[in-house]
């Protein structure tokens, strides 16, 4: 998983699980609901988040650049 995968999974994750599951099918459809109704602003923190990384990456040749965030 990305960075953008971590941060969209525990937006989602708190969406899906703010109530018990009763079902399969209800899991589903939280899932598909919390996907469907993202808001706009966490989309692009998501971009915004990614697009930082690749120009840390960049400047580094590449090289770790975890430490500079």
């Amino acid at each position: 998983m990305t960075s953008p995968d971590f941060y969209l999974w525990g937006y989602l994750k708190d969406v899906v699980y703010e109530h018990e599951t009763t079902t399969r099918e209800d899991m589903i459809h939280r899932i598909q609901t919390a996907c469907e109704n993202i808001p706009r602003a966490v989309l692009l923190r998501t971009v915004e988040h990614f697009q930082q990384r690749i120009e840390l990456c960049i400047q580094q040749n590449g090289g770790v650049f975890e430490h500079l965030r």
